[in-house]
């Protein structure tokens, strides 16, 4: 495990300095913030002694894999509730559910009508019947617990940064490093969904006023990319070494540097990004962008 505080910095004019935080390299597979959101539900998982984890996701969701690889290290058989009864005899051909499942995962797979009522009663009682007793994850891993660890990503020598900059998709990852921000920082959290609705569901978790989510820098919504931003992260890794996922860091950086250069940030600014993971599921995109002829994600 290479250090969670490694910090590579890039500089630019107007003293402008913008350090990435690779929370990517915690974990060969539990990487980023699902290291950090699966943390303390491990922990209660084994206090309440559950032998099984049970959680949701799509077809090439990184808390999935998360998910499988931890209950591969700590002893937890793993179910997983997948959207898209397609995807059933897909499996050597999705990379990520191709993993999750070496790592011994279980799964259910549900058609998109079936997975809007996952959390319902009912559908949770029919897996009980099938299971038995499991510890519940929800889907991407947002609970209280999760964003007790998302809280420990910022660290002491982290209140330096006049600005801290992380992808959004639940909201939990975000809460987290509102909650642990000291007062004079402000939090930027970048959202990889289109439209404004994840305000609420943040507000529900946070306890400071110090953050707004910008909503700009989707490309298209959830699992969309566009040639502008896959040309974005190939340069970006030629110049930096530093993989971007197409899902959240990618869109991220882009518009972190897109902020940058229009002078959003004030001179002499200290800027935070965290690099949240989520590499796995380059694999997968990429075999979409070559059925489609189009250019690969560099890593």
């Amino acid at each position: 495990m290479k250090s969670e505080n490694q910090k590579i910095p890039i500089h630019f004019p107007n003293g402008i300095e913008l350090f990435i935080k690779r929370e990517d390299l915690l974990h060969p597979v539990i990487s980023g913030n699902k290291f950090r959101k699966l943390k303390y539900n491990i922990r209660a998982a084994k206090d309440q002694n559950k032998k099984k984890l049970l959680t949701f996701g799509g077809a090439f969701s990184n808390h999935i894999v998360a998910v499988a690889g931890a209950g591969k290290e700590f002893g937890f058989e793993t179910i997983g509730i997948i959207r898209g009864e397609e995807l059933e005899e897909k499996i050597n051909e999705n990379p990520s559910l191709a993993v999750a499942q070496q790592f011994g995962m279980k799964f259910v797979f549900v058609s998109r009508d079936a997975y809007r009522l996952k959390v319902t009663p009912e559908f949770l009682e029919e897996m009980q019947s099938q299971f038995g007793d499991f510890y519940l994850l929800p889907e991407g891993g947002t609970n209280e617990l999760a964003i007790k660890g998302c809280e420990e990503i910022l660290i002491e020598p982290d209140s330096e940064f006049s600005y801290v900059c992380t992808s959004v998709g639940t909201g939990g990852t975000v809460s987290g490093i509102i909650n642990s921000a000291a007062s004079h920082q402000n939090i930027i959290g970048f959202s990889s969904l289109k439209g404004d609705f994840l305000q609420k569901d943040i507000a529900k978790f946070a306890n400071q006023n110090n953050w707004t989510i910008n909503c700009k820098y989707h490309f298209g919504g959830y699992g969309k990319v566009t040639n502008e931003l896959i040309e974005f992260m190939n340069s970006f890794y030629i110049q930096y070494e530093i993989p971007l996922d197409p899902i959240y860091t990618g869109k991220m950086m882009f518009g972190i540097l897109d902020l940058i250069q229009n002078d959003f940030f004030p001179p002499n600014s200290k800027i935070l990004a965290i690099h949240t993971g989520g590499l796995q599921g380059i694999a997968g995109m990429n075999l979409k962008l070559e059925k489609s002829g189009k250019t690969k994600i560099m890593i």
